[in-house]
């Protein structure tokens, strides 16, 4: 037996040995599989260190070796190796369970896929897979969502960007929406495709809003109100339904009526800009005529008023003149017609230029100086500075002889004229 297991260990042609006889094997046959078998389980033995264990049986009994000679490999004699793999896996697996959560981060543990709980930044341990495991959250990643185009305003999403005004026009509208997490659980447990809940989100929202204005107030004026009132109605949806999302910006990108209808809708805005033109040119002419003509009216008004109290008080004082002039003419009635006679005629003969001359008397009051006897009745002799007199009395007296021989000829025609 011993002979055996020496001749088994030094042959070299993988179990068949050309001196034996009969049984024997040609050296060009495959090996012996049992024989690597038992070569491969000594061999690990004696790099596990270990000896083979017990007596050997002597004669034809089952001493272990299968039958050939050759010791077999036990699991008891695994069992040093199997401890320290076992050793090494344990701590490998439990090295597994731990984790680092950045600043910008947070952890949800969940243990046996339910929520267990969120861990701040740092470095980490839970237990190791299968029975935990851990998710990481950015929370101060901002989140971007295009609503009816796609990288570029050129590329639009017509399904997206399409929607209804309150006074039945269409409207292409294109808007981005950002956003960032302030829930890790909600975010987690309740949103199966967060991005896809967002974008339906602004969807119904803007839609709501785009069709409770105007097409002109959507266009022009109302895009920042536009823009306020999606993002506070998206906030209320997404608070409804536990998202965890919070929505930091709605931008408006493009806000424009469709192309089939963009040349017309530019005649539509063309035509509403002149009438806006015309109407503050109207408004202007209005301002400057209107003011002006109530102006004038205040001024007539105003003149009409004062001439009637004039004329009222006027009337007046003629009346209480009257009554006076009655009370003195019942008085002495021939007195008092005399002084009204020379009192009129006075009044008369003060505002005319004529001269009236009894042309049937003596002939010398035509030399005498009527003009300066009308002038000075007419008009109280004025102050002369005795320093310019001298200067100034060269245009008078040459104005004056002028006066002079007019009244001369005018009184010889009315003498030709009488006789």
């Amino acid at each position: 037996m011993i002979t055996g297991i020496l001749m088994s260990l030094n042959d070299h042609g993988w179990g068949n040995d050309p001196n034996r006889g009969g049984g024997g094997r040609n050296n060009q046959g495959p090996p012996d599989l049992d024989e690597l078998w038992r070569d491969f389980n000594k061999r690990l033995s004696g790099m596990l260190g270990k000896k083979r264990g017990g007596p050997q049986n002597s004669g034809g009994g089952d001493d272990g070796d299968g039958g050939n000679g050759l010791p077999t490999l036990t699991p008891g004699q695994f069992g040093g190796g199997i401890g320290v793999l076992l050793g090494l896996v344990a701590i490998v697996w439990f090295a597994s369970g731990f984790y680092i959560v950045d600043a910008s981060q947070r952890g949800v543990v969940l243990t046996l896929g339910k929520y267990s709980e969120t861990t701040e930044p740092g470095l980490r341990w839970r237990l190791p897979w299968p029975l935990q495991t851990h998710e990481i959250v950015n929370l101060t990643g901002v989140r971007t969502i295009e609503i009816g185009y796609r990288g570029t305003e050129k590329n639009k999403v017509l399904q997206e960007a399409l929607m209804l005004t309150d006074d039945e026009n269409i409207v292409s509208m294109q808007f981005a929406v950002q956003y960032l997490l302030k829930d890790p659980k909600e975010y987690v447990f309740n949103n199966r495709h967060p991005d896809d809940a967002v974008m339906q989100t602004a969807e119904t929202a803007i839609r709501e809003v785009v069709g409770k204005n105007p097409m002109d107030f959507v266009l022009y004026e109302g895009r920042d109100v536009i823009a306020a009132n999606t993002q506070k109605l998206m906030q209320d949806n997404l608070d409804r339904y536990k998202t965890g999302i919070q929505i930091r910006a709605v931008t408006m990108q493009s806000t424009q009526p469709p192309e089939q209808v963009q040349a017309a809708f530019d005649d539509a805005v063309k035509a509403g800009q002149d009438r806006e033109r015309h109407k503050n040119e109207g408004e202007a002419y209005a301002n400057d005529v209107i003011p002006r003509a109530r102006g004038t009216a205040s001024r007539l008004l105003q003149e009409a008023e004062g001439y009637r109290a004039r004329l009222i008080a006027t009337a007046e004082g003629e009346a209480a003149r009257f009554s006076k002039l009655y009370t003195e003419y019942a008085k002495a009635p021939e007195v008092t017609r005399q002084r009204l006679y020379l009192e009129t005629m006075q009044q008369v003969f003060a505002n005319t230029s004529k001269v009236i001359v009894d042309t049937k008397g003596s002939g010398n009051l035509l030399y005498l100086p009527l003009d300066k006897l009308m002038q000075s009745t007419a008009t109280p002799p004025a102050m002369v500075n005795p320093e310019t007199s001298g200067e100034r009395s060269s245009t008078p007296a040459s104005a004056q002889e002028n006066r002079d021989v007019r009244l001369r000829g005018n009184l010889s025609s009315r003498e030709r004229g009488e006789r």
